[in-house]
């Protein structure tokens, strides 16, 4: 182990877990700060259309990117199943073979998101004012995918040998080069959607350059060198057992969501765009207590590796607690300063509204996300990932679309649509806990 890695094997499991997540919290705070920093730019200097614009890619953008992390997880139980059970080989044969998958599922990404974007916008119902700039910002934004992919083959790694600070830094590095080219493209240039899409590229491409170099700077098992690059097929087979039943669900949970988006772009552009300001803080929360679910499949996929069954228990409980609490904190913290979050991206009093109807439903249910998450991560730490996407196909996707084809199609209010979340969340976590601890019994 390097030092910069820590053994998820021995030692308080409290601290550990703590300790393991801050960076990664802080890493995914920056992360949707930098995004959120998109949009601010846009709403406060290129006027509510193109707000309207860009949020509605949002859904369609995570579709795409959510598969990425999905496949990254699998990388991530692999790569600390292995180091748990102290196989150095191993290691590197799924390294080295899920580097060229993450390079091949990027480059295929990116093909099928520039031919098909604006295709996919007017299924999504888009409003006819907002499809010209959103296709074209969707269109820019792709062409960063393939470093999207490196940057998360390198993330997976780092997180499953306990390293999270350095890709803190290399994600601080690039966000800031993202904030100071926005304000240029959009402000200086006048480019507006066009400048936001430009700069998040170019801040892609630095975040996987630097995370890249790092691991071919690296002499320990997990390092990367090129004349071991290449394809190990039981190397590459299970990594894409395990990734690609996760990318698959990251990418159905987004098809959900993208029929929610398509619910709500039925209503006038003041909500869409009320809507795409309020869901800023979906992404601030989910990926805070994400952190807490990174921490839980990579301790679990370590202390399973060595053999330490109690430990992988204790894991899935302290994980819960502290995804939950963050969930908590951070909803009604939302809730009383709704309006001050909402003025970062607009200051229309009508867009407003709309988006403080959005929150004031949303910000105490984000914490009964963490009993589905951290469930399906748990079972993605002991090597189960085709079930947990079933279960969450069922409850978070077929369940929603079921919801707005009847509650919501009936009462056709805001308030219906938005309580299909913590409903679909609910009936989720109950199927998925009760796989999980099924299967823990019978490790």
């Amino acid at each position: 182990m390097s030092r910069t890695s820590m053994d998820m094997t021995r030692g308080s499991l409290k601290k550990q877990i703590l300790f393991f997540s801050i960076p990664l919290m802080l890493s995914n705070l920056l992360q949707v700060l930098f995004n959120m920093s998109d949009i601010a730019v846009i709403g406060q200097f290129a006027g509510a259309m193109s707000l309207g614009a860009v949020g509605s890619t949002t859904t369609l953008i995570s579709m795409y990117t959510g598969f990425l992390i999905g496949l990254s997880g699998g990388i991530n139980v692999l790569t600390a199943l292995y180091i748990g059970a102290r196989n150095r080989k191993s290691v590197s044969e799924t390294i080295h073979s899920a580097f060229l998958v993450s390079l091949a599922v990027g480059l295929i990404l990116l093909i099928l998101g520039v031919s098909t974007s604006r295709g996919v916008l007017v299924l999504l119902n888009t409003k006819e004012e907002l499809i010209d700039k959103a296709a074209l910002y969707i269109r820019i934004y792709f062409l960063g995918i393939p470093a999207l992919a490196l940057y998360n083959f390198g993330n997976g790694v780092l997180s499953a040998v306990g390293d999270t600070k350095r890709p803190l830094i290399y994600l601080s590095i690039s966000g800031i080069i993202n904030i100071v080219l926005n304000l240029f493209f959009v402000i200086v240039c006048r480019l507006g959607v066009i400048g936001v899409a430009i700069a998040s590229i170019i801040a892609q491409y630095i975040s996987a350059a630097l995370i890249i170099r790092f691991l071919m700077k690296t002499y320990g098992s997990y390092g990367l060198r090129m004349k071991d690059i290449g394809i190990d097929r039981d190397a590459a087979a299970a990594v894409l057992r395990i990734g690609v039943p996760a990318a698959i669900q990251y990418s159905l949970f987004a098809i959900a969501n993208i029929c929610i988006q398509t619910s709500i772009n039925s209503f006038s552009h003041v909500v869409v765009e009320g809507n795409s300001a309020a869901t800023n803080a979906d992404s601030l929360i989910y990926d805070m207590m994400a952190a807490f679910y990174t921490a839980c499949t990579s301790f679990i996929a370590q202390n399973l590796g060595a053999r330490k069954k109690e430990r992988v228990l204790r894991t899935f409980f302290i994980t819960l607690a502290y995804s939950f609490l963050m969930g908590l904190v951070l909803g009604v913290a939302l809730f009383i300063f709704q309006r001050p979050f909402l003025l970062l991206f607009t200051s229309d009093d009508a867009v407003i509204h709309y988006g403080q109807i959005r929150i004031g439903v949303m910000a105490f249910v984000y914490c009964v996300s963490a009993f589905m998450d951290n469930a399906t991560a748990a079972a993605r730490g002991i090597g189960k990932s085709v079930a947990p996407t079933i279960i969450v196909v069922m409850g978070s996707v077929v369940f929603r679309i079921i919801w707005l084809l009847t509650v919501f199609a009936y009462f056709k209010t805001l308030q219906s649509l938005y309580l299909i979340y913590v409903i679909s969340w609910t009936l989720t976590a109950i199927a998925g806990n009760i796989y999980f601890a099924y299967h823990y019994r019978r490790i």
